[in-house]
Protein backbone atom coordinates (compact mmCIF):
# COMPACT_ATOMS: atom_id res chain seq x y z
CA UNK A 1 0.00 0.00 0.00
CA UNK A 2 2.91 2.48 0.85
CA UNK A 3 4.10 1.61 -2.01
CA UNK A 4 1.58 2.81 -4.18
CA UNK A 5 1.00 5.59 -2.73
CA UNK A 6 4.48 6.81 -3.47
CA UNK A 7 3.54 5.67 -7.01
CA UNK A 8 2.16 9.40 -7.61
CA UNK A 9 4.90 11.35 -5.75
CA UNK A 10 7.77 9.75 -8.39
CA UNK A 11 5.51 10.76 -11.36
CA UNK A 12 5.30 14.40 -9.98
CA UNK A 13 9.31 15.08 -9.77
CA UNK A 14 9.66 13.18 -12.71
CA UNK A 15 7.22 15.33 -14.33
CA UNK A 16 8.91 18.24 -12.98
CA UNK A 17 12.35 16.71 -13.76
CA UNK A 18 11.50 17.35 -17.27
CA UNK A 19 9.30 20.12 -17.37
CA UNK A 20 12.77 22.21 -15.70
CA UNK A 21 15.26 20.90 -17.94
CA UNK A 22 13.65 22.73 -20.96
CA UNK A 23 13.44 26.07 -18.93
CA UNK A 24 16.93 25.65 -17.71
CA UNK A 25 18.63 25.32 -21.62
CA UNK A 26 15.93 28.44 -22.03
CA UNK A 27 17.42 30.22 -19.35
CA UNK A 28 21.24 29.10 -20.27
CA UNK A 29 20.51 30.19 -23.97
CA UNK A 30 19.37 33.53 -22.80
CA UNK A 31 22.33 34.69 -20.24
CA UNK A 32 24.48 33.04 -23.04
CA UNK A 33 22.73 35.80 -25.49
CA UNK A 34 23.35 38.57 -23.17
CA UNK A 35 26.92 37.83 -22.34
CA UNK A 36 27.42 37.44 -26.52
CA UNK A 37 25.29 41.25 -27.28
CA UNK A 38 27.95 42.43 -24.50
CA UNK A 39 31.05 41.61 -25.57
CA UNK A 40 31.16 40.43 -29.16
CA UNK A 41 32.21 43.91 -30.37
CA UNK A 42 35.63 43.02 -28.56
CA UNK A 43 36.19 39.87 -30.92
CA UNK A 44 37.35 40.62 -34.45
CA UNK A 45 39.17 39.83 -37.70
CA UNK A 46 43.21 40.03 -38.44
CA UNK A 47 43.46 39.79 -41.85
CA UNK A 48 47.23 38.79 -42.27
CA UNK A 49 49.97 38.04 -44.79
CA UNK A 50 52.28 35.01 -44.17
CA UNK A 51 55.42 34.47 -46.88
CA UNK A 52 55.96 30.68 -46.35
CA UNK A 53 59.28 28.70 -47.06
CA UNK A 54 59.08 24.90 -47.01
CA UNK A 55 61.68 22.26 -48.35
CA UNK A 56 64.28 19.52 -47.02
CA UNK A 57 67.60 20.69 -47.34
CA UNK A 58 69.69 19.03 -49.84
CA UNK A 59 66.19 17.83 -51.81
CA UNK A 60 64.12 20.96 -51.84
CA UNK A 61 65.78 24.57 -51.29
CA UNK A 62 63.93 26.81 -48.67
CA UNK A 63 65.23 29.74 -50.83
CA UNK A 64 63.35 32.83 -53.13
CA UNK A 65 62.27 30.42 -55.43
CA UNK A 66 60.17 28.27 -52.89
CA UNK A 67 58.28 30.83 -51.24
CA UNK A 68 54.71 31.35 -51.08
CA UNK A 69 52.67 34.19 -49.61
CA UNK A 70 49.51 33.94 -49.08
CA UNK A 71 46.50 36.11 -47.32
CA UNK A 72 44.95 34.79 -43.81
CA UNK A 73 42.38 35.69 -41.59
CA UNK A 74 42.11 35.09 -38.17
CA UNK A 75 40.47 35.58 -35.01
CA UNK A 76 41.28 38.15 -32.05
CA UNK A 77 40.34 39.23 -28.94
CA UNK A 78 40.37 43.26 -28.20
CA UNK A 79 42.55 43.37 -24.62
CA UNK A 80 43.22 47.24 -24.61
CA UNK A 81 41.03 50.33 -25.98
CA UNK A 82 44.09 51.68 -27.73
CA UNK A 83 43.26 48.30 -29.80
CA UNK A 84 45.76 45.93 -28.62
CA UNK A 85 44.08 42.51 -29.94
CA UNK A 86 45.42 38.85 -28.53
CA UNK A 87 46.04 35.85 -31.01
CA UNK A 88 47.08 33.03 -31.01
CA UNK A 89 50.77 32.86 -32.42
CA UNK A 90 50.32 29.60 -34.19
CA UNK A 91 47.55 31.10 -36.30
CA UNK A 92 50.52 33.58 -37.21
CA UNK A 93 52.96 31.13 -37.49
CA UNK A 94 52.27 27.56 -38.63
CA UNK A 95 56.02 26.46 -38.60
CA UNK A 96 56.31 25.03 -35.27
CA UNK A 97 52.72 22.71 -35.44
CA UNK A 98 54.01 22.20 -38.48
CA UNK A 99 57.26 20.55 -38.08
CA UNK A 100 55.62 19.17 -35.11
CA UNK A 101 53.34 17.35 -36.84
CA UNK A 102 55.98 15.85 -39.53
CA UNK A 103 58.10 14.35 -36.74
CA UNK A 104 55.49 13.09 -34.80
CA UNK A 105 54.07 11.22 -37.80
CA UNK A 106 57.57 9.41 -38.01
CA UNK A 107 58.63 11.26 -41.08
CA UNK A 108 61.50 13.93 -42.34
CA UNK A 109 62.71 13.61 -38.75
CA UNK A 110 62.72 15.65 -35.53
CA UNK A 111 66.06 16.28 -33.38
CA UNK A 112 68.07 13.50 -32.73
CA UNK A 113 66.73 11.53 -35.85
CA UNK A 114 68.58 10.38 -39.10
CA UNK A 115 67.95 11.11 -42.40
CA UNK A 116 66.41 14.27 -44.04
CA UNK A 117 64.75 16.40 -41.93
CA UNK A 118 61.50 19.07 -42.89
CA UNK A 119 62.20 22.43 -42.52
CA UNK A 120 59.47 25.33 -42.87
CA UNK A 121 60.14 29.17 -42.08
CA UNK A 122 57.33 32.06 -42.06
CA UNK A 123 57.17 35.77 -42.03
CA UNK A 124 54.19 37.56 -41.40
CA UNK A 125 54.59 40.77 -44.38
CA UNK A 126 51.12 42.85 -43.14
CA UNK A 127 48.51 42.85 -40.82
CA UNK A 128 45.48 44.70 -40.71
CA UNK A 129 42.89 44.43 -38.18
CA UNK A 130 38.93 44.88 -39.35
CA UNK A 131 37.28 47.24 -37.58
CA UNK A 132 33.21 46.05 -36.71
CA UNK A 133 32.23 48.95 -39.87
CA UNK A 134 34.92 46.95 -41.96
CA UNK A 135 37.31 49.42 -41.71
CA UNK A 136 41.25 48.26 -42.17
CA UNK A 137 43.58 49.52 -39.54
CA UNK A 138 46.71 49.06 -40.46
CA UNK A 139 48.39 47.26 -37.74
CA UNK A 140 51.59 45.19 -36.24
CA UNK A 141 52.96 42.46 -34.28
CA UNK A 142 54.39 43.79 -31.13
CA UNK A 143 55.14 41.20 -29.08
CA UNK A 144 54.89 36.92 -28.99
CA UNK A 145 55.27 34.68 -26.52
CA UNK A 146 55.84 31.08 -27.84
CA UNK A 147 55.71 29.22 -25.21
CA UNK A 148 52.25 30.14 -24.54
CA UNK A 149 50.72 30.46 -27.89
CA UNK A 150 50.31 34.16 -28.09
CA UNK A 151 50.98 36.85 -29.89
CA UNK A 152 49.66 40.95 -29.51
CA UNK A 153 48.38 42.94 -32.25
CA UNK A 154 48.58 46.85 -32.41
CA UNK A 155 47.56 49.30 -34.39
CA UNK A 156 50.43 51.39 -36.17
CA UNK A 157 48.59 54.73 -35.12
CA UNK A 158 46.47 55.61 -31.75
CA UNK A 159 43.12 55.34 -32.54
CA UNK A 160 40.99 58.28 -33.08
CA UNK A 161 37.80 56.66 -30.87
CA UNK A 162 38.76 53.52 -28.32
CA UNK A 163 38.21 50.44 -29.06
CA UNK A 164 35.62 48.21 -27.35
CA UNK A 165 37.86 45.91 -25.25
CA UNK A 166 37.33 42.90 -22.60
CA UNK A 167 38.94 43.81 -19.06
CA UNK A 168 41.27 40.89 -18.27
CA UNK A 169 40.84 41.49 -14.40
CA UNK A 170 37.29 40.37 -14.48
CA UNK A 171 38.04 36.88 -14.73
CA UNK A 172 37.45 33.51 -12.92
CA UNK A 173 38.38 30.39 -12.99
CA UNK A 174 36.52 27.28 -13.97
CA UNK A 175 36.25 23.37 -13.36
CA UNK A 176 35.61 20.02 -14.73
CA UNK A 177 32.12 20.18 -16.26
CA UNK A 178 31.27 23.81 -15.42
CA UNK A 179 29.64 25.01 -18.67
CA UNK A 180 31.54 28.18 -20.63
CA UNK A 181 30.63 30.41 -23.25
CA UNK A 182 32.76 31.11 -26.60
CA UNK A 183 32.64 34.12 -28.83
CA UNK A 184 34.00 33.57 -32.43
CA UNK A 185 34.57 35.59 -35.50
CA UNK A 186 33.60 33.73 -38.27
CA UNK A 187 35.28 34.20 -41.80
CA UNK A 188 34.34 35.82 -44.95
CA UNK A 189 32.00 33.15 -46.57
CA UNK A 190 29.99 33.95 -43.93
CA UNK A 191 30.26 37.36 -43.72
CA UNK A 192 32.32 37.70 -40.92
CA UNK A 193 29.48 36.82 -38.69
CA UNK A 194 29.95 36.93 -34.89
CA UNK A 195 29.44 33.38 -33.92
CA UNK A 196 28.84 31.68 -30.11
CA UNK A 197 28.71 27.68 -28.86
CA UNK A 198 28.41 27.05 -25.30
CA UNK A 199 30.76 23.82 -23.98
CA UNK A 200 31.72 21.91 -20.69
CA UNK A 201 35.48 22.50 -19.57
CA UNK A 202 36.83 18.21 -19.73
CA UNK A 203 39.78 18.60 -17.94
CA UNK A 204 41.56 20.83 -15.77
CA UNK A 205 45.40 20.84 -16.09
CA UNK A 206 47.69 22.32 -13.03
CA UNK A 207 51.21 21.54 -14.15
CA UNK A 208 53.60 23.15 -15.27
CA UNK A 209 51.07 25.73 -15.52
CA UNK A 210 47.23 26.11 -15.14
CA UNK A 211 44.89 26.00 -18.52
CA UNK A 212 41.51 24.09 -19.03
CA UNK A 213 40.77 21.90 -21.98
CA UNK A 214 37.61 22.45 -23.54
CA UNK A 215 35.17 20.06 -24.74
CA UNK A 216 31.86 19.39 -27.42
CA UNK A 217 31.16 22.47 -29.51
CA UNK A 218 33.91 24.28 -27.72
CA UNK A 219 36.81 22.38 -29.17
CA UNK A 220 35.52 23.01 -32.73
CA UNK A 221 36.22 26.80 -31.69
CA UNK A 222 38.77 29.18 -33.06
CA UNK A 223 41.57 30.01 -31.98
CA UNK A 224 42.11 33.63 -30.41
CA UNK A 225 38.38 33.63 -29.20
CA UNK A 226 37.48 34.57 -25.80
CA UNK A 227 35.65 32.04 -23.16
CA UNK A 228 33.42 33.44 -20.73
CA UNK A 229 31.48 31.76 -17.48
CA UNK A 230 27.37 32.49 -18.70
CA UNK A 231 27.73 34.91 -15.74
CA UNK A 232 30.10 36.93 -17.86
CA UNK A 233 33.22 36.74 -16.29
CA UNK A 234 36.03 36.36 -18.55
CA UNK A 235 37.98 32.83 -18.42
CA UNK A 236 40.62 32.75 -20.95
CA UNK A 237 41.75 32.89 -24.60
CA UNK A 238 42.04 29.74 -26.82
CA UNK A 239 45.44 29.15 -27.75
CA UNK A 240 47.36 26.24 -29.55
CA UNK A 241 49.33 23.89 -26.96
CA UNK A 242 51.57 21.70 -29.01
CA UNK A 243 54.83 19.47 -27.60
CA UNK A 244 58.29 20.32 -29.05
CA UNK A 245 59.08 16.77 -29.68
CA UNK A 246 55.50 15.83 -31.34
CA UNK A 247 52.87 13.85 -29.58
CA UNK A 248 52.79 10.30 -29.03
CA UNK A 249 54.78 8.71 -31.63
CA UNK A 250 51.43 8.08 -33.48
CA UNK A 251 53.11 6.82 -36.85
CA UNK A 252 52.90 7.87 -40.23
CA UNK A 253 48.79 6.39 -40.30
CA UNK A 254 47.56 7.44 -36.87
CA UNK A 255 46.02 10.98 -37.02
CA UNK A 256 44.63 11.53 -33.52
CA UNK A 257 45.56 14.87 -33.04
CA UNK A 258 46.69 14.07 -29.18
CA UNK A 259 49.02 11.74 -31.44
CA UNK A 260 50.24 14.65 -33.45
CA UNK A 261 51.41 16.52 -30.12
CA UNK A 262 48.94 19.31 -30.61
CA UNK A 263 45.39 20.22 -28.79
CA UNK A 264 43.48 23.50 -28.02
CA UNK A 265 42.95 24.54 -24.66
CA UNK A 266 41.66 28.17 -22.79
CA UNK A 267 45.09 30.19 -21.81
CA UNK A 268 43.51 31.36 -18.48
CA UNK A 269 42.80 35.74 -18.58
CA UNK A 270 45.68 36.14 -15.63
CA UNK A 271 48.29 34.32 -17.74
CA UNK A 272 47.54 36.90 -20.48
CA UNK A 273 47.57 40.12 -18.47
CA UNK A 274 50.50 39.17 -17.39
CA UNK A 275 52.48 38.81 -20.74
CA UNK A 276 50.11 41.52 -22.38
CA UNK A 277 51.71 43.88 -19.85
CA UNK A 278 55.47 43.64 -21.81
CA UNK A 279 53.88 45.03 -25.30
CA UNK A 280 55.35 48.33 -26.22
CA UNK A 281 52.64 51.35 -25.48
CA UNK A 282 50.64 53.08 -28.44
CA UNK A 283 52.38 55.27 -30.62
CA UNK A 284 51.15 58.56 -31.24
CA UNK A 285 49.49 60.02 -34.15
CA UNK A 286 52.51 62.21 -36.26
CA UNK A 287 51.02 65.44 -36.81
Amino acid sequence: MKQIQLLPALLAAWCGFALASPCGAQDLAAKGREVFKKHQASVVTVQLVVKTKMGIPGLGALGGADARESKEEVTGTVIDPSGLTAVALSSTDPTSIMQGMMSSLGGFGGEGEEGAKFKMESEVTDVKLLGNDGTEVPAEIVLRDKDLDLAFIRPKSKPATPWPALDLTNSAKVDVLDEVLAINRLGKVTGRAHGAAIGRITAVVKKPRLFYVPGGELAMGGFGCPAFTTDGKLVGLFVMRSLKSGGGGGGMFSFNVQNLGITGIILPAEDVRKIAAQAPAAKEETK
